[in-house]
């Protein structure tokens, strides 16, 4: 599926709170890494030069020559066909044409696009728990819950490169109305704040650091308090319900699941399995597995180096078409 270790390419992690760049090979070793924060209150051009800093530091490696082309895992949403993203959390990048701007700081390389979603499943599939499955659903829970798919063996990015996007199905058709516009998405209820939020709002207290976050749900959680369970335990349902949806319309049989919420272990694994029991009925999706990812920090990097490489094997995508 992937290429041999004398490829080369740059890869791109780019999310609200920092800008990563890396120099990866064709076995999924990073050779170099760099980082920035991202200025993301700050105009458009102003986070676009953060990213061509990291850039430049790593075209100041004697290895940049060997570089074939550029992958970026881009926070979301993006639209690969068109090059462009807007990312939620950087409200200075509204349809910014992201793709043309790096291809050009990158000396017209080939660019190619995913959702970060997407990319920690190529990431996950290549070298992480998905690897040697044919067909896999992974998630990232965390502030949101985005998804990614591979099918057939293959990375399956979509159009725009957003499939697999599973926390916007619904799981309540009267649900809470979602930021999405939709209701009873999966995010709505499983995502980091949603957890915390709904455990305060049943009546948790956070202990004497005041910590209000799903981490410090987590631990009360681990620590048997009934309420902070509770929270964990609705997140699991819905998580279970869209994996089941999702494997029952494509057949999945691994469900990979990343992200900060994921640190809860046991907390969220356990109901997650039993809710699993509830949802996926019908016998070719019985056997569907849940498990942690293993990428960890690196899942963004190597994932967009991932998607480069697959891009540059097929002879382009419309990521790259877009950027002209």
């Amino acid at each position: 599926m992937y290429t041999e270790s004398t490829d080369l390419v740059a890869a791109l992690d780019i999310g609200g709170t920092k800008i990563a760049g890396a120099l990866v090979d064709g076995t999924g070793r990073i050779r170099l890494r760099t980082q920035l924060p991202t200025p993301a209150q700050e105009d458009g051009d102003t986070v676009m030069g953060a990213v061509e800093a990291v850039l430049d530091t790593l075209k100041q490696s004697p290895l940049w020559p060997e570089v074939r082309a550029v992958g970026i895992g881009s926070a979301g949403p993006v639209d690969a066909s068109a090059g462009t993203v807007s990312p939620v959390n950087v409200p200075g990048w509204r349809g910014f044409p992201l793709v043309a701007r790096v291809r050009t700081a990158a000396d017209g390389l080939p660019v190619e696009l995913v959702g970060d979603g997407v990319a920690m499943t190529a990431a996950e599939h290549w070298q992480g728990a998905a690897r040697g499955h044919d067909n896999a659903l992974c998630l990232v829970v965390s502030t949101g819950v985005g998804g990614g798919l591979v099918l057939n063996g293959t990375l399956h990015p979509g159009p725009t490169g957003n499939a697999g996007h599973i926390g916007h199905i619904s799981v309540e058709v009267n649900g809470d109305a979602c930021p999405c516009g939709s209701r009873g998405c999966v995010e709505r209820i499983a995502s980091g704040p949603n957890i915390a939020r709904r455990a305060v709002e049943q009546g948790w207290l956070p202990g004497a650091d005041g910590d209000t976050t799903a981490a410090a749900v987590a631990a009360a959680a681990a620590a048997g308090d009934p309420v902070a369970l509770a929270s964990f335990e609705r997140a699991a349902q819905a998580l279970a319900a869209g994996i089941a949806a999702t494997a029952t319309l494509v057949e999945v049989d691994i469900a990979v699941i990343g992200g900060g919420v994921a640190g809860a272990g046991g907390v969220l694994f356990d109901p997650l399995r039993r809710a699993l029991k509830d949802y996926a009925a019908l016998s070719f999706v019985q056997e569907l597995q849940v498990v942690p990812a293993q990428m960890g920090n690196d899942a963004g990097l190597v994932g967009a180096a991932a998607a480069a490489l697959l891009g540059t094997g097929r002879g382009g995508t419309g990521s790259r078409r877009a950027a002209g």
